[in-house]
Order: C-alpha cells, then structure tokens, then sequence
C-alpha cells in the first residue's frame, strides 16, 4: 500500500470516528445504529438490474446524509441525525477500508482501484 493510501484510509477512519461521537452525544439509540449501519448496503441490489443501474443506485456518498445530518441538527430531530450519522460512519468505514465508488463497468470497479486486487 502506497504512502498516500494509507493516509487517505486513516482520514476515513478519523471520519467515522467523529461521526460516531456525534452519534453518541445525540443520545439516540445504539440499537437503532445496530439496525441501520448496513442498510446502505442494501443499495446493492440495483445491480440485479445491471452494472450502470446498479453504480447509480448506490448510496455510498456523502451528498445525503451531509444535508440530513444538518438538518437533523437545525431542526432539532435526533432521528434524522441518527440516520445520517449512521449512514456517514457506514461509507466512513468502506473507504476506510477500500471500498470505493462503485464505476459503471462493474460491482468490482471502484474510484479506489479494482475490489480484491
């Protein structure tokens, strides 16, 4: 792993770190963490309708849970701040852990390079 990468990994990793003490000082439930923090993955199953469908689907991007964890905070709704900052931590974690964008030739392509290089 280049120099560079795991430099870029360790900002996400700070990210999901802020994200979750964000989490914890909303005082939500854990439980409701528990539930949520896999539910973007579930975005995955517009690749049954095809690759390009399926890259397009995804919800591994900030430009959601950013303005819903703010407006979760303007408007004083914990709930929508918790599911926002579950949603942050769980891409968080992914990039952190390599996972990219996902490209439109395929589950494998990521803006991070090839999944199981």
């Amino acid at each position: 792993m280049r120099p560079v990468d795991l430099v870029v990994r360790l900002e996400w990793v700070a990210v999901a770190g802020v994200a979750l003490v964000f989490y914890a000082m909303a005082g939500v439930s854990w439980w409701l963490f528990a539930l949520l923090i896999l539910a973007p993955d579930l975005s995955m199953l517009g690749y049954f309708a095809g690759p390009r469908v399926g890259a397009v689907a995804s919800l591994h991007i900030l430009i959601v849970p950013l303005p819903l964890a703010l407006a979760g905070y303007v408007f004083a709704n914990p709930m929508a701040t918790a599911i926002a900052l579950t949603w942050i931590t769980h891409i968080a974690v992914d990039r952190a852990l390599g996972y990219g964008l996902k490209l439109s030739s395929g589950f494998q392509d990521t803006h991070l390079g090839r999944i199981g290089r």
